[in-house]
């Protein structure tokens, strides 16, 4: 494996480089521009490239790079890499579908109690009407609700959905899941300090049913048109909804039209259709919390995001 050539195009954790260093890699993690990435990879003789969700890495790229043997993606959606086209080249692929879901499901979580007392609201308006409009601000946000006693749905119960519902347990709400591929899924509830873990067992229900019943809404699928205008419209009046999965998995004029019309009563987003340019209409609305993409930008995620990466990378080569 000795001066194997790895370009980390949007970086890569310290520790995952060094990994690699000790084995031989020679890490490169200064960032290229998608217009001069075939060149760079082809003069520098560049045999793998990590990305994440920023480098497209599609069949043009693919064909006019021969010498790459791997593509590494650090996180879980491989959306913006023609896998099946780079497998059908030669060209391993390999991603981290484990490593960011507690940190994902962290900042569901976040996104859940700002909506439930207008924090990301109160946080736009307390520094420029704080000190003159005090009492108006504390009215206008004195109906919160608390997430205990109220269900949420999970949409996609795979590792990440699993995660949301294993803090969604531990706050006291119910939870119900939909998931093609899964009829029944066991929740170890991680409490601090207790030796035998309690399991709860959910049983997968129809999105109809999902969608009847959920108090809050959160989505976690790896892409698709998955909910419209006849998906709100079957929703609770007052329900809310997160995407921190992929943008257009909600479609965002429907969304809108849902917040506008009060059948929805707040949206949380970290992922856009337009990334990194995001609809302004959506950036704007007072009643979406926003954030740029971060669901797995913790530094405990990308530390294991990093070495199991790296952990596959030096496996494949060494074999």
């Amino acid at each position: 494996m000795k001066n194997i050539k790895l370009l980390a195009n949007d970086g890569i954790d310290e520790t995952g480089k060094r990994m690699l260093e000790a084995a031989g890699f020679v890490v490169i993690t200064q960032k290229v521009a998608q217009e001069n990435l075939i060149e760079a990879i082809n003069q520098e003789g560049y045999e793998a490239l990590t990305v994440r969700s920023a480098t497209k890495v599609r069949k043009e790229l693919i064909d006019a790079c021969p010498g790459l043997k791997l593509i590494g993606r650090g996180g879980v959606g491989m959306d913006n890499i023609d896998v099946d086209y780079a497998k059908s080249k030669g060209i391993a692929v390999y991603n981290t579908p484990a490593a960011s879901s507690n940190s994902v499901a962290e900042l569901v979580f976040a996104h859940l109690y700002a909506m439930c007392r207008f924090i990301y609201d109160s946080n736009r308006n307390m520094p420029s009407s704080g000190y003159t409009d005090f009492e108006v601000l504390k009215k206008k946000y004195a109906a919160g609700v608390e997430l205990r006693g109220k269900t949420i749905g999970i949409i996609g119960i795979g590792r990440i959905g699993q995660a949301v519902a294993q803090i969604a347990l531990g706050s006291g709400m119910k939870v119900i899941a939909h998931d093609p591929y899964i009829s029944q899924v066991d929740i170890k509830l991680n409490i601090h300090g207790v030796s035998t873990l309690p399991v709860v067992s959910i049983n997968t229900v129809s999105m109809d049913e999902l969608l009847a019943f959920s108090d809050f809404i959160s989505v976690h699928v790896p892409g698709g048109n998955l909910i419209g205008e006849n998906e709100i419209a079957k929703m609770k009046k007052g329900v809310c909804l997160i995407n921190a999965s992929r943008g257009g998995v909600i479609d965002e004029a429907a969304l809108i039209n849902g917040l506008n019309s009060k059948h929805i009563a707040h949206a949380a987003l970290d992922v856009f259709v337009n990334e990194p340019k995001p609809s302004e209409a959506l950036l704007q609305h007072p009643q979406i919390s926003l954030t740029p993409h971060i669901g797995a930008a913790t530094n405990e995620a990308q530390e294991r995001i990093g070495v199991e990466l790296s952990e596959l990378i030096i496996n494949h080569f060494k074999n």
